[in-house]
């Protein structure tokens, strides 16, 4: 028996109790135990609550704020844009344009520590960025601000490498040209937004998204090579004649296809705002331009045509032609009758204003209508100028018109009305986009077959012996005609400002190729003795072209004096004239 006014102890108290008696535990101990388990309860349900919110946090940063953000110095998986674009090919599948996945880098400033610390740093791996213009997007307190677009891997690397928190990158399509400048006037450029700006990426902007960058390349008429011929000597011929300009273009006469364009100065489209604007102006399809005497082979081709004048004909260019205030006289003066193709080899300008007369100001008109010349052309650029027309198409007009003044279209609108004076008289409207081989059936008939078997034959009589015998390619049956205008001024021409052109076609046996070149305010050298006109300068600058391209190609070379050739580009024999009338036949 236990007395109750006998102190006993907590131990004596537990033995006494027994081991199954646990439950009824009283006492400082078993009050600690049971306060310390509620305690670590607490806690841990902090300790959870917080990793909940703070996983929640991280998860509206990283995935649905912006699921293409990674950190600067934490490498993300990359991430497709959407500004893809499809390639741009030549007419052999060579590579014109294409784009590359690059990483941009910008910044989230509410992130960024230290703005001074961190602007300076980033300009040491980035010197081309300014200082200032980094400081203050970096403290602008922004979620978003761009630093750089399209990185370099070294560049990405090295701004990796400084561990800045804040700064991100976004993978981002960046368009690029292997070939420089060599195209830049046809292919254009985009914004860095991926936003076709010029040329064909403008032309063909939103097919060119729709197809992506794993889309079929969009294929072009150009060759590569032929290009390349082109622009090297447009080039060369623009430096030593001190030239403002030049523009060329090569096409196929039998399809309308361009297989190179060319306008200098040109720009890197890789790099299009360094340039100035001027270099970015195509003068072969933007510039309209009055191209002197390469018109009369459109006069002649409308008088033979309609009936106007007669291949054994002719008219007297003894006389300059006095109208009111103006004077037609001739650069090569003869002073006396021409025969019709004496006209186009002398290039008389008399001679080719009386048979614009026969033909008539509303046939005229009609005839360069059917050309495509009184209205822009149809091509696959935004670039193409509108041809300036005479406001009042009089007598007088109706003479200038015949050699080239007073009315202005572009390069490339003159070639394709060219090409049709030499193919069997069909226009085919010229293309940057390869064409398949039924591409005739596009065009319609402007000349008879006859008339330009004709003008196959006068062609090549001006390389054989008229003004533009520096033209001549040997093996290449090369035909064609000089054109040397002054440039239109305030209130007239400026005489010491030429548009020096040659428009050529070969082999004039068949011909497959037109060439139009021309040079804007070239300037006579030692060799040239002072000129600078389109016999002296243009001419020989078109044959060295033929003599490069015709082998690329495939044109095989013949014997110029071989008996057949002779016959085939045989002119109708002709004498001098002596008589009156306008047309007079000679028997």
């Amino acid at each position: 028996m236990i007395r109750s006014d006998v102190p006993v102890s907590a131990r004596d108290m537990a033995v006494e109790m027994g081991p199954d008696d646990d439950a009824l535990l009283v006492g400082s101990k078993a009050q600690a135990i049971r306060i310390g388990r509620t305690r670590l309860l607490t806690v841990a349900l902090v300790f959870a609550i917080s990793f909940v919110v703070l996983g929640g946090r991280l998860i509206e940063l990283t995935v649905i704020r912006d699921p293409v953000r990674s950190h600067a110095f934490i490498p993300a998986s990359p991430t497709k844009s959407t500004a893809g674009r499809a390639g741009i090919v030549d007419r052999n599948g060579i590579l014109l344009a294409t784009s590359l996945l690059t990483a941009s880098l910008y910044a989230d400033a509410r992130v960024v520590r230290d703005a001074p610390e961190a602007a300076r740093r980033l300009v040491t791996v980035l010197p081309e960025l300014s200082l200032s213009a980094v400081l203050e997007r970096l403290a602008s307190g922004r979620a978003f601000v761009w630093l750089k677009r399209n990185l370099t891997p070294s560049q990405q690397a090295a701004v990796n490498g400084l561990g800045i928190p804040g700064l991100y990158f976004r993978d981002e399509q960046h368009r690029l040209y292997p070939q420089g400048a060599l195209e830049s006037h046809v292919l254009g450029f985009t914004d860095v937004d991926g936003n076709g700006i010029a040329g064909i990426e403008k032309y063909f902007d939103q097919e060119m998204r729709n197809r992506g960058p794993e889309g079929q390349a969009l294929q072009l008429s150009l060759d590569v090579r032929v290009q390349h011929v082109l622009h090297d000597e447009l080039s060369a011929a623009m430096e030593r004649f001190r030239a403002a300009g030049a523009a060329g273009v090569v096409m196929n006469a039998n399809s309308g296809e361009i297989l190179a364009l060319a306008s200098l100065p040109d720009f890197d489209p890789n790099h299009p705002t360094a340039a100035p604007a001027l270099a970015r102006f195509n003068r072969a399809t933007k510039g309209v331009y009055e191209l002197g005497s390469v018109f009369k082979v459109l006069t002649v081709a409308m008088a033979l045509d309609s009936g106007a004048a007669k291949l054994r004909g002719g008219y007297d260019a003894t006389d300059p032609i006095r109208m009111a205030r103006f004077t037609i006289r001739d650069s090569h003066a003869k002073k006396r009758w021409l025969s019709v193709p004496e006209i186009l080899i002398y290039s008389s300008n008399i001679g080719a204003a009386k048979m614009a007369l026969d033909v008539g100001r509303d046939g005229q008109r009609r005839y360069f209508e059917r050309f495509g010349l009184l209205s822009a052309p149809s091509l696959e650029l935004p670039e193409v100028g509108r041809p300036i027309i005479p406001a009042r198409w009089g007598e007088i007009r109706t003479m200038t018109a015949a050699y080239g003044h007073g009315l202005a279209v572009s390069p490339v609108q003159f070639a394709t009305a060219f090409a049709a004076t030499v193919n069997g008289g069909v226009l085919l409207p010229a293309t940057l986009i390869k064409r398949k081989p039924d591409a005739r059936t596009l065009g319609v008939q402007v000349i008879s077959a006859q008339t330009s078997n004709q003008l196959r034959r006068l062609l090549r009589a001006v390389v054989e012996k008229g003004t533009g015998r520096k033209a001549d390619a040997p093996g290449y049956l090369v035909g064609g005609k000089t054109g040397t205008a002054e440039k239109a001024a305030a209130g007239g021409y400026r005489h010491d400002a030429l548009i020096s052109s040659f428009v050529a076609a070969f082999p004039m046996t068949a011909p497959q190729y037109v060439l139009y070149v021309l040079l804007d305010e070239p300037r006579g050298d030692g060799e040239t003795h002072g000129y600078a006109t389109a016999g002296w300068t243009a001419a020989p600058l078109a044959g060295r072209v033929v003599s490069r391209i015709a082998p690329i190609l495939g044109v095989r070379p013949v014997d110029d004096e071989a008996a057949p050739i002779q016959r085939a580009m045989a002119l109708p024999p002709t004498s001098s004239l002596h008589g009156r009338g306008r047309n007079v036949a000679v028997n």
